[in-house]
C-alpha cells in the first residue's frame, strides 16, 4: 500500500509519492499536442467507478461461485489519495469485470479508522473451512506514515474481514487486529501489505507454486524496512487452520540500503511495499524463489546528463517495481538472521506501474499478477477535471524463463547482466543455461479480439528511415488495439522499431525502438505543449541472446507485444522486459502503426526484417 506523508484527517489530499503540480493551460503551440489530456476512461483496463484508485489487493478465485475477485485501493469520496477503502470487482475470465458501485470495506473501526490498506484474499474462513472468503488487510489507526518519518508503533496492524455471500457483504472479526504491529525489537520504516503463501523454503520436491500444497509450510509476510539498515520483508509462520495465529521468524533477505547491482537490476531503495513471494518452475523441473516488490527511496543520479533529465522517471517519485530471486538458507536459528540470500534481480516493469500483487489461479495453474498504473505524469488540474485517476493493469502471467545453450548476449558479457542467472554448461560446449523471470500477457486477453479488425503483414525488409512506405504500415480506426511483431535484427542495425501515429500524417507519434549498440528499448512519447505534463521517454535495458544449435549460432528475434487502450500503453518485449506508460493526447483515435529500421552504414540495404506483424484494431471487453 502506497501511503501518504501528510494525511492526518479524513479529507487528506494526496499520496506523498504523487508529484504535486499546479493547474495548466494550453499555450496553443501548433507544433505540439495540446495539453488537454484524454478524459475518457480506458475500455478494457479496470478502473474505479469514479475517484482515486491505487494498489490492487485481495486477488483470488472463489471455486464456490466460479468468480475471480479483485479489490483495489479506492477513495470513493474524492479524486485524491485519502479515505482508503477497498473497491471490488468480479469476473468469470479476467477480461470482463462487474465493478461494484460501492466500496466493500471503508475505514470504520477503531483499529482501521485511518484506512483499510492493501492485503490479500483467502478462499476460506479464518479457520480454514471453505465456503467463505477472508480478506487479510492492513488496518491503519494513525497517519501520516512514510519511510522518511519516525514510525509510530501500532499505526499499522493486520486484521481480518469475512464474507459468506461471495464477497457482497463483509464482517470484521472480533479478534481484530490479529497482529498489532511489527516485531517490538525492530525500528522499522514501514510494515504493511500482508501476503499469505505456501513455501517449501528450498525443498525441490513436489508442487512449486500452488495455493494448496499440503506438504509445504504456510507463511505470511509484510513489507517494509529497518531504519538505517535495509529494506526487507518480515516473515511469519501462519497456521493455515487458524489465520489468527502469526509467529515472527525473521527477515527474508538483507541487501543493505540502496543496493544497485547494475542498470539491469535497478536500485532496491530503503523501504518495500506490496511484496509477494512465489516459487516458480519450468518444464525441466527447475524452480526458483522470486520476490516481487514495490521499492521506495531509490537514489537519483548525482549528476544526471541531459538524456537522463529527459527520462520520465527523472520527474517521478524515486521508486520502482522490482523483482528479486532469493535462495533459502538451509540453517536458520535466529529471528535476527535473514531466511534467504540474494541471487539475481531485475525490473518487473520499467514504466509507471507500481504495487504489483498476485494470486495463484487454480483454473489455469498459473501465477497471475496485476499492478497499479499510476497517473503521476498528469498535473492535478486536468486530473481533477477528468474525475478519476489511474487504473489496474492487464493481467500478466509470470514463470521461470529458461534459455538453453546460450553463447552470448548482443553486446554485454553475460556475467554483467545481473537480471539473469547464467549457469555454465560443460566446458566442451562453452554455452550457458540462463534463468530469469518471464512476464507475459495472460492468454485469455485474446478474448478482447472478438469483433476486432485483424490485419497481417508478411515478412518484408524494412526501409532505412522513419519516412515509411505504405508497405510497412497498418491503418487504425480506434484507440484500442493489440499488436504482435517479430523482427530479425542484423549486426548493421542502429535502431529498429514501431511508430504509433496520433495524427494522420504521423507528425505526432509514439516511437517504440530498440538500439542494439546500447542494448536499450525505449518508448518516446510525443511532445506536449505544457511542461507540467511529464511526457519524458521510458527506457529499459534489453538484449538479444545468441544460441548454439545444430544449424550453428542463431540470435533470437526481437518480439514486441503491445496493448493500447485509450492512452494506456503496455509493452512486452521477448516476454521478459515490460514497460507500462500513459500517452496523453487529445485524439480519441490512433491513425496507424508503421515499422522502421536504421543502419549505421547508410549504404547498407537491410538492417532488419519484419518477419511478421499482427494487429487487432477495436478491442473491447464484453459487458
Amino acid at each position: 500500500m502506497s501511503v501518504a506523508l501528510d494525511a492526518s484527517d479524513k479529507n487528506s489530499t494526496r499520496l506523498q509519492e504523487q508529484r504535486l503540480h499546479p493547474s495548466i493551460e494550453n499555450d496553443n503551440d501548433p507544433n505540439s499536442i495540446p495539453a488537454k489530456p484524454t478524459t475518457g476512461k480506458p475500455f478494457f483496463h479496470l478502473t474505479a467507478p469514479h475517484g482515486w484508485i491505487n494498489d490492487p489487493c485481495g486477488l483470488g478465485y472463489d471455486s464456490t461461485t466460479g468468480l475471480y475477485h479483485i479489490f483495489f485501493q479506492w477513495n470513493p469520496w474524492g479524486n485524491d489519495w485519502g479515505n482508503m477503502s477497498w473497491g471490488h470487482a468480479t469476473s468469470i475470465d479476467l477480461v470482463s469485470w462487474e465493478i461494484s458501485p460501492e466500496p466493500a470495506m471503508t475505514p470504520s473501526a477503531k483499529y482501521d479508522c485511518r484506512g483499510v490498506f492493501t492485503g490479500c484474499l483467502r478462499p476460506s474462513d479464518p479457520l480454514g473451512e471453505p465456503g467463505a472468503l477472508t480478506a487479510v488487510y492492513t488496518s491503519v489507526s494513525h497517519l501520516p506514515i512514510h519511510f522518511t518519518l519516525p514510525y509510530t508503533h501500532g499505526c499499522e496492524s493486520i486484521s481480518l474481514s469475512v464474507s459468506k455471500d461471495g464477497g457482497k457483504m463483509w464482517q470484521r472479526q472480533d479478534c481484530n487486529p490479529i497482529v498489532t504491529g511489527p516485531p517490538s525489537h525492530l525500528s522499522v520504516t514501514g510494515w504493511r501489505d500482508p501476503f499469505l503463501f505456501h513455501w517449501r523454503r528450498g525443498r525441490q520436491d513436489g508442487p512449486k507454486d500452488s495455493d494448496a500444497d499440503a506438504d509445504s509450510d504456510f507463511y505470511g509476510i509484510t513489507a517494509g524496512g529497518i531504519v538505517g539498515q535495509v529494506p526487507t520483508i518480515f516473515v511469519y509462520k501462519v497456521d493455515p487452520k487458524d489465520l489468527r495465529q502469526w509467529n515472527y521468524i525473521g527477515p527474508l533477505v538483507d541487501v543493505g540500503l540502496n543496493y544497485r547491482p547494475s542498470r539491469w537490476s535497478g536500485d532496491f531503495g530503503a523501504n518495500w511495499e506490496v511484496s509477494n513471494l512465489l516459487t516458480l518452475s519450468n518444464d525441466l523441473g527447475d524452480s526458483r524463489d522470486f520476490v516481487i516488490m514495490g521499492v521506495e527511496g531509490c537514489l537519483r543520479p548525482e549528476n544526471p546528463n541531459e538524456n537522463m533529465r529527459r527520462q520520465a522517471r527523472s520527474r517521478r517519485d524515486p521508486r520502482g517495481q522490482m523483482w528479486m530471486s532469493v535462495t533459502a538458507r538451509k540453517e536458520h536459528d535466529s529471528i535476527h538472521e535473514p531466511l534467504s540470500d540474494y541471487t539475481f534481480s531485475g525490473y518487473f516493469d520499467h514504466g509507471c506501474l507500481y504495487a504489483a500483487n498476485s494470486f495463484w489461479d487454480p483454473q489455469t495453474s498459473s501465477r497471475i499478477v496485476y499492478g497499479w498504473i499510476t497517473e503521476e505524469d498528469l498535473p492535478d488540474g486536468p486530473r481533477h477535471r477528468q474525475g478519476w485517476s489511474s487504473m489496474i493493469s492487464l493481467p500478466r502471467t509470470v514463470g521461470l524463463m529458461t534459455l538453453e545453450k546460450v553463447k552470448r548476449a548482443r553486446n554485454s558479457r553475460l556475467e554483467m547482466i545481473t537480471s539473469v542467472e547464467a549457469i555454465a554448461d560443460s566446458s566442451e560446449q562453452n554455452t550457458f543455461t540462463i534463468h530469469t523471470l518471464g512476464i507475459k500477457p495472460d492468454p485469455r486477453l485474446s478474448q478482447l479480439r472478438a469483433g476486432a479488425r485483424k490485419c497481417i503483414l508478411p515478412g518484408i525488409s524494412l526501409p532505412l528511415a522513419l519516412n515509411m512506405s505504405s508497405e510497412a504500415e497498418f491503418s487504425l480506426n480506434t484507440s484500442r488495439w493489440e499488436l504482435q511483431t517479430e523482427f530479425a535484427v542484423s549486426k548493421s542495425c542502429k535502431r529498429v522499431g514501431i511508430e504509433i501515429g496520433h495524427t494522420k500524417n504521423f507528425e505526432h507519434r509514439t516511437i517504440l525502438a530498440w538500439e542494439p549498440a546500447s542494448e536499450t528499448f525505449t518508448i518516446h512519447r510525443p511532445p506536449v505543449s505544457n511542461p507540467e505534463i511529464n511526457h519524458g521517454h521510458e527506457s529499459a535495458p534489453h538484449t538479444l541472446f545468441t544460441f548454439d544449435n545444430e544449424q550453428g549460432e542463431i540470435e533470437e528475434t526481437l518480439r514486441v507485444h503491445a496493448f493500447f487502450d485509450r492512452g494506456v500503453l503496455e509493452v512486452f518485449v521477448n516476454e521478459r522486459t515490460v514497460i507500462s506508460t500513459r500517452i496523453y493526447h487529445p485524439s480519441e483515435q490512433c491513425f496507424g502503426v508503421r515499422f522502421f529500421a536504421e543502419a549505421f552504414d547508410r549504404q547498407s540495404s537491410q538492417s532488419a526484417t519484419l518477419l511478421e506483424a499482427h494487429c487487432w484494431d477495436g478491442l473491447i471487453a464484453k459487458s
